[in-house]
């Protein structure tokens, strides 16, 4: 016998865990977290993001996905024309506009 180690006893055996409320309570409060972490801000901006495709006209000036800036020449059903410089045209689809 140490006398820094002490003597390790075998516990008597409890009463059982009962893991099923507080496991579905568990699973709630996850589901909470990863509803108002994750999904609500991610569906908040594709909202916004149509909302700004929807109001898109001639002559606005956008930012694409790439870093390009220009102006929207004309609005197609899924993409617009951009002019980015006095000789330069692109086309770019509405969702890689910012």
């Amino acid at each position: 016998m140490s006398l820094f180690i002490s003597n390790a006893y075998a516990q008597s055996a409890g009463a059982p865990q009962g893991g099923g409320m507080e496991m579905i309570i568990m699973l709630a409060v996850f589901g909470l977290i990863f509803y108002f972490l994750l999904y609500r801000p991610q569906a908040k901006r594709v909202k916004e993001h149509k909302n700004l495709v929807s109001s898109l006209s001639k002559g606005d000036e956008v930012l694409t996905q790439g870093g390009l800036v220009g102006k929207s020449l004309k609005c197609q059903k899924k993409k617009t024309s951009l002019k980015l410089h006095l000789t330069i045209q692109t086309t770019s689809l509405f969702r890689s506009l910012q």
